[in-house]
């Protein structure tokens, strides 16, 4: 990671900002829709921090996020009267700095798809960060997206005003290229900072900052982009929800004259609305994926959650009115919830990714696949569910009935059982000495079975005895499966008894 980092600063080292003597850059010319745009104003989209996902990973109902349906926002947005500018803050191609060679078909095929669907929705410019760089700088150029490099910068046209868009990976550079851009003559500056929000303030300190907005683009860790941020200060700093899960809304309002942008401070009913709505939303899906809840009920919750989607939708999208005769901007999150819309072009090429990448990496795994280790002189192996049915036959209709029984058959309703990044929490022993290392000799392994919790049978098997037991799972076990990605509603106290009863730890009793 640090090695790509340093690729990149070298090249804004060799390549520098724009000299004072040198001509200031053509603005990019307005897209075709908005010829008839409306005068007084412009709508920024901004994504960042997507990591590779194509849309969200998990087994919870009402899962933010998806590729498409971000595309139907930008498009949507486009019908209305004013011009409509998207920009991504990079970080979005990949999701992990390394890749093991099993790994790769899929990831670049999925790197494809995300470009695809960028460029449907008419992006306008990017910046990169080292999850972009993955599979090296060349890869990366060749899906032919507009991008910008640590300290560049461009003006795009945004109606009768340009905005100038800075890419920045610290104080020094953020400084220079804000400057430059106002000095190109951008009206508003955006700076696209390779950075936590933390950092991105501490840059935006500097007196005289040039800057009207910085998005910081990237997290700290997977999982430290579970909650946006913004940060008003007098350069507002924000951070998005990582893993493609919102969309970032600046509405911007002209007034007659150039000058500078204040930042419209009308909008607290409406926050205070919208803030409302998600405490009952929050409610809401938690008793949706509240386990063995009753379907009719599900339902009038779930259609519930769905009117305060569609309500909360006509609040963000509305554009915000700016202040007469003065230039404003405001700033909203867009949540892509689960019960939006996706745009159906870019749906079609997360199918044709679907489709694609399963026949990959099975061919993959029968050519070049190796079988896992074997355990070790001692070790238990795994030997499947029949030899545990043996002697805890009363255990099994309450597994039978539970989901980890059709883990794999969920995957196979989606089409994505020879997806590298879900197979692991649908088969027993994945990557474990004895288990599956191979998606082309899955068979016998499929679904959540007792050895998924109680670690391999085999000498426990051969002689029954609770010393031979490889583990009692707990909680840290359960997680890491059921982690806040793939199971954001989880809570150990309120499944653990789904998965208990005859024969399989304390009776549930009668309910």
């Amino acid at each position: 990671m640090w090695a790509l980092r340093a690729v990149a600063l070298a090249a804004v080292l060799l390549t520098g900002c724009k000299r004072a003597q040198d001509p200031a850059p053509a603005p990019e010319p307005a897209a075709k829709a908005e010829a008839k745009a409306d005068p007084s104003g412009a709508v920024l989209l901004f994504s960042a921090d997507t990591r590779g996902y194509l849309g969200p990973c998990g087994c919870s109902e009402n899962m933010r996020g998806g590729i498409d349906r971000a595309a139907f926002q930008v498009m949507e947005a486009r019908k209305g009267s004013r011009p409509v500018v998207y920009i991504d803050g990079g970080d979005s191609l990949f999701g992990q700095h390394t890749l093991t060679p099993a790994q790769v078909p899929q990831e670049e095929r999925k790197a494809q798809a995300l470009a695809d669907a960028m460029k449907r929705m008419g992006l306008a410019v990017r910046a990169t960060g080292e999850l972009d760089d993955v599979r090296g700088v060349a890869f990366r150029q060749s899906l032919g997206l507009p991008e910008l490099p640590p300290g560049g910068v461009k003006l795009l046209q945004a109606g009768p005003r340009l905005v100038g868009v800075v890419a920045a990976q610290d104080a020094a550079q953020l400084a220079q290229a804000s400057a430059q851009a106002r000095k190109d003559g951008a009206d508003f500056v955006v700076a696209l900072f390779h950075g936590t929000v933390q950092q991105a303030q501490a840059a935006a300190e500097q007196p005289g900052l040039e800057a009207n907005l910085l998005l910081a683009t990237h997290t700290a860790t997977e999982f430290s982009g579970e909650e946006h941020k913004r940060v008003n200060a007098a350069v507002p700093v924000v951070g998005l929800q990582s893993k493609g899960r919102e969309l970032l809304r600046v509405d911007l309002g002209y007034g007659p004259q150039k000058g500078p942008f204040t930042p419209v401070k009308s909008q607290d009913e409406a926050e205070r609305e919208v803030a409302a709505l998600d405490e009952r939303m929050a409610l809401l899906n938690k008793d949706v994926n509240l386990p063995d809840i009753d379907p009719q009920l599900k339902q009038l919750k779930q259609g519930k959650l769905e009117e305060l989607v569609a309500r909360k939708q006509r609040l963000l999208t509305e554009p915000v009115a700016a202040p007469t005769g003065t230039n404003s901007f405001s700033m909203r999150f867009l949540p892509l919830e689960s019960s939006l819309q996706g745009e159906p072009g870019v749906k079609a090429v997360i199918a044709a990714y679907d489709s694609a990448v399963g026949k990959m990496n099975l061919a993959w795994a029968r050519e070049h696949g190796q079988d896992c280790p074997a355990p070790k002189k001692g070790e238990a192996a795994f030997v499947g569910n029949r030899p545990c049915q043996e002697c805890h036959e009363e255990a099994f209709p309450l597994w039978e009935k539970s989901k980890h029984s059709h883990a794999w058959e969920t995957l196979e309703q989606q089409g994505k059982q020879f997806h590298l990044n879900c197979v692991g929490c649908h088969v027993t022993g994945y990557e474990q000495p004895g288990g599956v290392c191979r998606l082309d000799k899955v068979a016998g392994r499929e679904d959540v079975g007792c050895e998924s919790c109680h670690g391999p049978g085999s000498l426990h098997s051969e002689e029954p005895t609770p010393k031979n037991i490889v583990r009692n799972p707990g909680r840290e076990l359960c997680v890491t499966c059921h982690n806040p990605e793939n199971s954001p509603h989880f809570d150990y106290a309120t499944y653990l008894p789904r998965i208990l009863g005859p024969g399989h730890g304390q009776s549930m009793g009668q309910k």
